[in-house]
């Protein structure tokens, strides 16, 4: 009798199973990313303002396309036709300035989170030939010189230049660099994390020099972890002994690299040092030349981040003129570098210097012409500026921090919407404003691209997801939505919630919040792809499936809503937005549909940090919490960040106090998991380690689950479904 019940049993889960067959949201399709989605590859603008070229999908082709069409147009290279070519596949290129040859990039090797390593080759598209560019081995960040005939890269940590009217000939530019040591051309750890590029250093408008950033990183400490055998990634010298490795890592309040520029006469072959007026702790975040040959854009930061600096420089005297200063009472933001675009007699700058972000037109000679824009809002992206029309062209969020749209603002200052669609737009522009591409999403749209006139007229789709479309149609889907709610403190906030496909007013949920919260950064956002692994329905929904409420809200210190907004948690990290994730559980705890004290909370990184933080608020919130790669202590972490939001823990002891998980952890409340990889280069597993020692003195319980020889994304072979089926165990098992 037993067994024919059991029988029964398994055949009506089985029929149940078989009904909702390809309508059922199941945890490997959240993780995997099955309905993220399809994505436009790296788009490459022609000179000509009409076409841009992409690689296809297969890896094996280099194809050009109309902007007006939106149609393919002519192969510019393919590994099946091109003349001594002896790889099948690629993974990304590069095309001269004039166009007429491309450096394609194979057998790539990742070093960190921009960087890698890879073997080039120099296809001459007339000649339909493939030369290797370098028998010396693998290179990294290859440039060509603007007209085409020269390529520098980085072997080693020295530059060499390769010299295509002289038989291919390589010589060495640079001979002092070494491991540990002195790095030439491309940026320390710590510069290419946090100021985010991976190549420092630049040719001439006239082709003559090389100018490059020379990193001395001998004085700064170094950090080491175990890798062990592993399986992905595997290392097959350590099966019996663990091996380690170590890189320079400045931890905030230790020596950073010390930062020099130099020029390099490549007829001459003569190496100066440029004379940039800072001190020795200072930051060189950026080098770009402008379109004087004679005017190398030299961008410097105080140590401590909050005055900003643009000098040039000539290449050959080193003599350096101050043309814009920018400071602040907080910080300066670090991704307003890549908005500063040289023209002839012009650039453009963005700053917060009236409380938002916004852009700023400036003469050559470093005289302000006009603010460009202004109001109650920031401009996140300068797309160019139309020299025919005197036009200019940003994103911003103007009508809602949630929203981005695009923007064309004229001379008079009147404005034109270029996208209509209510949710995150983002564009790519051709070479000529003529034309852009827009990728288009909201909270419950996928991915739409299309390409547009500097009118905002749509004249093609490129991607319309409409199968994905057709699958979701079929499915029966956690309803995503947004709400605000208003603190204690009178502050409101922002949130997204996904509820359960059949949520009702009249049942209790548990609740598990999502958060980053991180300065500047937002995750409430109408766009598609939402939550911890930004899926269109990632874990999140999985979880609502579930019959839990996933709800993120950005607290105190998040963007899009003015510098002080953004700003108010200087030199106190992790304190106030710990109080606003407790007001987003008081919150939910007085909604008649939440059953009250079953919240949870989880994030990763500044996201694991702030879960330990805001379960050691000392309000008892949260019943449950994981906290993936989360930073514990400022002091661990390194200098740029660090210091840019908190100074050094010399100048602010007591806010490095406050910040810490460490100072709380008696303070923890609920079911912890701690997660890290022991491979972190990011954040490293010391602040797990010694986290987790802190609760152990505390008489603190908690589980922990750590994965060998990974770095801070915690992926690689079953690694990711393994980790958020831990998850998931994780809450079922404690909410």
């Amino acid at each position: 009798m037993k067994k024919i019940s059991l029988l029964l049993m398994s055949c009506a889960f089985s029929l149940a199973i078989f009904a909702q067959d390809g309508t059922k949201l199941t945890l490997n399709d959240a993780v995997t990313g099955k309905y993220n989605g399809e994505k436009l590859g790296a788009v490459v603008p022609m000179a000509d303002g009409e076409h841009y070229t992409m690689m296809s999908n297969d890896k094996k082709r280099i194809i050009k396309y109309s902007f007006k069409t939106g149609k393919e147009v002519e192969t510019l290279f393919d590994v099946s036709k091109a003349r001594e070519c002896t790889f099948k596949t690629f993974d990304g290129y590069q095309l001269s300035p004039d166009e007429t040859k491309i450096l394609i990039q194979t057998e790539t090797t990742p070093i960190y989170r921009r960087s890698f390593t890879a073997v080039y080759y120099v296809y001459t598209i007339k000649r339909n030939l493939v030369e290797k560019l370098s028998d010396g081995g693998p290179q990294q960040s290859p440039l060509f010189s603007p007209d085409g005939n020269l390529v520098a890269f980085v072997r080693n940590n020295n530059i060499f230049l390769v010299k295509f009217l002289y038989g291919n000939s390589e010589s060495q530019v640079t001979t002092d660099g070494a491991i540990g040591k002195v790095i030439n051309g491309l940026p320390d750890w710590v510069y290419e994390e946090e100021f985010a590029y991976n190549r420092a250093f630049e040719f001439s408008p006239d082709n003559l020099m090389i100018t490059y950033v020379r990193f001395d990183e001998t004085d700064v400490p170094s950090y080491s972890f175990p890798l062990f055998a592993g399986q992905y990634p595997t290392n097959a010298k350590n099966e019996k002994y663990p091996g380690s490795y170590a890189y320079k890592y400045p931890k905030a309040g230790q020596k950073n690299a010390i930062v020099t520029v130099h020029s390099f006469d490549i007829k001459s072959k003569v190496i100066r040092k440029l004379n940039i007026p800072i001190k020795e702790e200072d930051y060189i975040p950026r080098i770009r030349f402008t379109k004087d040959e004679n005017k190398l854009a030299v961008m410097t930061l105080n140590r401590t981040q909050n005055q900003f600096d643009l000098y040039f420089v000539n290449p050959r005297s080193g003599v350096a003129k101050l043309i814009l200063r920018d400071d602040s009472k907080y910080y300066i933001n670090e991704n307003n570098f890549d908005n500063i675009v040289f023209y002839p007699e012009n650039f453009s700058f963005l700053s917060e210097k009236d409380g938002y972000n916004h852009l700023y037109w400036y003469s050559i000679g470093g005289n302000l012409i006009k603010q460009v824009t202004k109001g109650k809002f920031e401009v996140s992206k300068f797309h160019g500026w139309n020299q025919a029309t005197n036009n200019f062209y940003y994103e911003s969020n103007e009508e809602s921090p949630l929203r981005t749209a695009v923007y064309e603002i004229d001379a008079k200052g009147k404005k034109n919407k270029l996208t209509e669609k209510e949710g995150t737009n983002n564009a790519i522009f051709g070479s000529t404003m003529k034309y852009f591409i827009n990728t288009y999403s909201s909270l419950n749209t996928p991915p739409v691209v299309t390409v547009n006139d500097n009118r905002g007229k749509e004249l093609n789709i490129l991607i319309s997801n409409s199968q994905l479309k057709e699958k979701l149609s079929q499915m029966v889907l956690p309803k995503k939505e947004f709400f605000t709610f208003t603190t204690s403190a009178g502050t409101q906030l922002n949130g997204w919630i996904i509820k359960p496909a059949d949520f009702s007013d009249s049942k209790k949920y548990p609740v598990i919040l999502y958060q980053y919260s991180g300065p500047g950064s937002q995750e409430v956002v109408d766009r598609w792809n939402i939550g911890g692994i930004r899926g269109g329905l990632g874990w999140e929904a999985y979880m609502a499936t579930q019959g839990y409420l996933v709800a993120c809200v950005d607290g105190r210190g998040t963007g899009g809503r003015g510098a002080d907004f953004e700003k108010c948690t200087y030199m106190n990290l992790g304190v106030k937005e710990a109080q606003d994730q407790v007001e987003a559980a008081k919150y939910f705890n007085q909604q008649s549909y939440v059953d009250k004290g079953r919240i949870g909370i989880w994030g990763w990184s500044f996201g694991g940090y702030m879960t330990l933080m805001s379960m050691s608020e000392g309000s008892n919130a949260f019943k449950a919490g994981v906290a993936v790669a989360p930073v514990t202590d400022w002091k661990y972490y390194d200098s740029v960040y660090a210091e840019r939001f908190m100074r050094t823990p010399q100048e602010n002891a007591d806010g490095y106090a406050a910040s810490s998980a460490f100072t709380r952890a008696n303070k923890l409340s609920g079911k912890l998991l701690l997660v890290h990889g022991m491979a972190d280069d990011n954040v490293h597993f010391q602040n797990t380690a010694e986290y987790s020692e802190q609760l152990v003195q505390a008489n603190k319980q908690f589980d922990m689950q750590i994965y060998t020889n990974r770095n801070h994304g915690i992926s690689g072979g079953n690694t990711r479904f393994h980790l958020f089926t831990r998850l998931t165990d994780f809450f079922k098992s404690n909410l």
